[in-house]
């Protein structure tokens, strides 16, 4: 079944699903990369290195992960999803890489979006095994 512009949608929801796993490891990273490098010493340096990510990773799990623990309504997991990729790009910003940090958020932002305008599409015009109105990643 074709998309509203005429393409084969199954292929481009899961490139744009592997995007924005690699974009979750991503923000973890960036996170940790942080903590490690903010010119702390010590156990503070850890915490920051090892507690930023597993903090973001917790709530994403809590929150905006496929198979959340607890399941919000889309603008509270849209909302998870800003705080943990705008963290994510402000430590890339803050590890001193102000380009890399924005091309990264206009990833992540164009990423979010065009998962939203999948999965919007309705459950009729869509490929079998993508997610319909309500669903959610």
């Amino acid at each position: 079944m074709t998309d509203a512009a005429g393409l084969d949608a199954r292929p481009w929801y899961a490139a744009n699903e592997a995007l924005a796993f690699l974009l979750e490891l991503a923000a973890l990273g960036f996170l940790s990369w942080w903590g490690f490098g903010a010119g702390h010493q010590g156990a503070l340096r850890i915490l920051l290195g090892v507690g930023t990510p597993l903090l973001a990773a917790v709530v994403w799990a809590l929150f905006a992960a496929p198979r959340a623990r607890l399941r919000p309504r889309l603008p509270l997991v849209l909302v998870v999803k800003a705080l943990v990729f705008g963290a994510g790009a402000a430590a890339l910003y803050g590890a001193g890489h102000p380009v890399a940090a924005g091309a990264v958020a206009v990833v992540t932002v164009t990423n979010t979006a065009v998962a939203e305008i999948f999965r919007a599409a309705p459950r009729t015009g869509a490929p079998s095994g993508l997610p319909g109105p309500g669903d959610h990643a």
